[in-house]
């Protein structure tokens, strides 16, 4: 089987792209990536070599490209994870996010129903979003599989776009589709635009940590390899057509995360109780800022057996550990254009 995965030099693509590698000797898996800045090849540099692994570079909003691989390459499968995903950069540039996540994903809904017309029975097309497709949650209630669509960002309604259009090709043209919406990503590997990350390099060099608001918004979290496996079992084993939520059954509300945060930093770097959060400092809020996100994934977990491995303090910790382990990875990303993109978001 060869399996076309887009975003695979990303934060979670990456993490696909080593599960799959290394768990399916007998499929090829092709990485497709743009290599922007959160993309980057040394989160892969341990499959690189491996002999059903290959890596292209390319831009999903190419159609004729992606037109060719398809008939190059005769792909079996797509896990599309290619996107703009970053909802501050989507209330300042909303027409990248337009071109990436709609025109990108429409780009390889065309080529798969076109080169696998004859066959398309035996293929997927498994598209991976996000919760805030769904909208704000007020205090109580969860999102479900069958939650109506209500998105308030520049982000979110680009995925919801892409979505519907995954769906839409479903129905008219017959095409095999999954699709998945996650709770908020956490773990190794994540380029620090990310609360976490952010926050974590934000610590060691004793910067600031910018809370917007009062800190109050309340997201569920998953760390990454869970979501990497949950990607397995629905690729693999999920019913076309169907639609699942992948959560990690915790809710923080941010200051509480990152009072959290800060205290395991202060344990690991040797320094005095309560240091860290003296660098709290709350900003502007920013337009459109969903209150709450929480996700029901007792389908999956019912369906296909899938649960959490860990709990998110456990997850934080060994988070936490891999960026103090792995500090010239950190380096190497908070260069350059990030540095600019920073000062213009933050400063």
């Amino acid at each position: 089987m060869k399996i076309l995965i887009t975003g695979g030099a990303g934060f979670i693509g990456s993490h696909v792209v080593r599960e799959f590698v290394n768990k399916y000797p007998e499929h090829h898996i092709f990485n497709l990536d743009e290599l922007t800045y959160a993309g980057n090849l040394e989160n892969l540099k341990d499959v690189e070599a491996a002999s059903n692994y290959s890596f292209i570079k390319g831009n999903i909003v190419d159609a004729k490209f992606i037109r060719t691989i398809f008939e190059r390459y005769c792909f079996d499968g797509i896990i599309h994870l290619a996107a703009e995903s970053h909802v501050d950069r989507s209330i300042t540039d909303p027409l990248a996010f337009v071109h990436t996540n709609i025109i990108g994903t429409v780009n390889l809904l065309n080529a798969a129903r076109d080169v696998w017309k004859d066959d398309s029975h035996k293929k997927r097309f498994y598209h991976v979003s996000t919760d805030e497709v769904y909208g704000s949650l007020g205090t109580k209630g969860l999102f479900l599989e069958t939650t109506a669509y209500d998105p308030n960002s520049p982000y979110s309604a680009s995925k919801a776009g892409s979505d519907h259009f995954v769906r839409a090709y479903g129905e008219t043209y017959g095409l095999p589709y999954v699709i998945t919406n996650c709770s908020n990503n956490y773990g190794p590997n994540q380029f620090p635009e990310k609360l976490i990350p952010l926050f974590i390099h934000n610590i060691i060099k004793q910067k600031a940590l910018p809370v917007y608001g009062d800190g109050k918004y309340t997201r569920d979290w998953l760390f990454v390899k869970d979501h990497a496996t949950a990607i397995d079992l629905v690729f693999h084993q999920g019913e076309n057509h169907e639609t699942y939520n992948i959560g990690g059954f915790n809710e923080w509300q941010n200051i509480d995360l990152v009072i959290l945060l800060c205290r395991l930093m202060d344990q690991k770097l040797n320094r005095s109780e309560g240091s860290s959060e003296k660098l709290i400092t709350y900003v502007k809020d920013r337009p459109g800022h969903d209150l709450r996100y929480a996700i029901d994934a007792h389908k999956i977990n019912k369906e296909l057996g899938w649960k959490p491995s860990v709990t998110f303090e456990q997850g934080l910790e060994l988070t936490i550990d891999w960026y103090l382990n792995n500090e010239n990875w950190l380096k190497n990303v908070t260069s350059g254009e990030y540095q600019a993109y920073y000062e213009k978001m933050y400063g």
